[in-house]
């Protein structure tokens, strides 16, 4: 097979743009490949998408559920998109990836064609995927507060950031800066990434507050009491939890710390998506729980916030463009996937959907999305 990535920049008409969400132009990466054949070719697109799960997991700390979209959500062109979706805070999903399988269509349109062991020309199978700079705005909404940035310690520029109270003059001083450098080296050797905030003309309480708005991980504190005592206050981001800790062991403590942070975001996030995972089994039902009588955006946002009825709504469907419209114009909800864990097998006989009241052909999800 051949397989072929590239990052780009791309350009976009949006009448309406968001940061990192949508905007008119955007970094994305891109995988394109061609096959001899389409088992081949679905095995790459659904590799691929477990990929970016595993990213969103691993790096962002941002559960997601992996399916894939209606035939009227499909990328245009192809024969199936897979997707992953991740739940926001106000309840709304935030589509994270995609990873089509193309069939022969654009190969066909494009003249692709790859030469078999018989010598005989043949349209290749092909796939596209991809993920942008959409997945920083999803980090920022999955975990930040109203204090600001709440950043995975996977991706943060800096994971620790030292604050020395003291004086700024003298031999205390000196000897404070001393174990500071120390304990930064220590760091730097584990490639930790570590910042000492040395600055003279800002107090504390300040250098605190700048560094939680930017969301870095852990914040260290040390004065010339923590030092007599061998130890150091730690701040963890997420949590805001106070300790101190011995200097002896800071290097293992902080590695550790950093790993419980990435767990203690993801699980937050799990739960989430756990209580906003609703089971409906009527229209009306999750029309009811999702509809806001106020129309202005902002406003209906903001409202949503407070609600605990907003979310992803799985429920049984049967596939059909002209309901799935009905629906969006109607409530404003879309069908995000087909989810591929409760989609091995059609639901059983007797199974109605819960718009139509027909046999259903699927279990999906419903939800805003932005």
């Amino acid at each position: 097979p051949l397989k072929i990535n590239q990052w780009a920049n791309v350009v976009r008409w949006e009448l309406r743009t968001r940061p990192f969400l949508r905007t008119t132009e955007f970094l994305w990466q891109e995988g394109h490949t061609a096959h001899a054949s389409a088992e081949d070719a679905i095995a790459t697109a659904k590799e691929s998408l477990d990929m970016y799960a595993s990213v969103c997991e691993d790096m962002l700390a941002i559960p997601t559920v992996k399916g894939e979209k209606s035939p009227s959500e499909r990328f245009a062109g192809a024969a199936n998109t897979y997707t992953i979706e991740a739940l926001m805070q106000n309840g709304w999903a935030l589509q994270s990836g995609t990873s089509h399988f193309l069939g022969q269509n654009f190969a066909r349109a494009f003249d692709v064609f790859f030469q078999t062991e018989t010598g005989e020309r043949e349209l290749v199978w092909a796939t596209s995927w991809g993920v942008s700079t959409r997945l920083i705005g999803a980090m920022i909404m999955t975990h930040s507060d109203d204090k600001g940035l709440v950043l995975p310690p996977a991706v943060a520029p800096l994971q620790v950031v030292i604050v020395p109270i003291t004086k700024g003059t003298g031999p205390e001083h000196d000897e404070l800066m001393r174990s500071v450098n120390e304990i930064v080296k220590s760091f730097k050797s584990q490639k930790i990434r570590v910042k000492v905030d040395d600055r003279q003309n800002t107090r504390p309480g300040a250098k605190y507050f700048e560094w939680e708005r930017k969301g870095v991980p852990i914040r260290l504190e040390i004065g010339p009491r923590d030092l007599k005592a061998n130890s150091v206050t730690m701040v963890t981001r997420p949590t805001g939890e106070k300790k101190s800790i011995s200097i002896d062991n800071l290097v293992n403590d902080i590695k550790s710390s950093l790993s419980e942070i990435h767990s203690h975001l993801l699980q937050q996030a799990q739960d989430r998506l756990t209580k906003k995972t609703f089971r409906v089994e009527s229209y009306q039902e999750m029309k009811g729980m999702m509809m806001n009588e106020d129309d202005d955006e902002s406003k209906e946002q903001d409202q949503q916030l407070q609600r605990s009825t907003i979310g992803f709504y799985l429920v049984p469907w049967k596939c059909d463009a002209k309901n799935e419209e009905a629906i969006k114009q109607d409530c404003k909800a879309t069908i995000r996937c087909y989810p591929l864990e409760l989609n091995q097998v059609p639901p059983a006989a007797g199974v109605k959907c819960f718009y139509s009241g027909e046999q259903a052909t699927h279990m999906a999800i419903f939800a805003r999305a932005f």
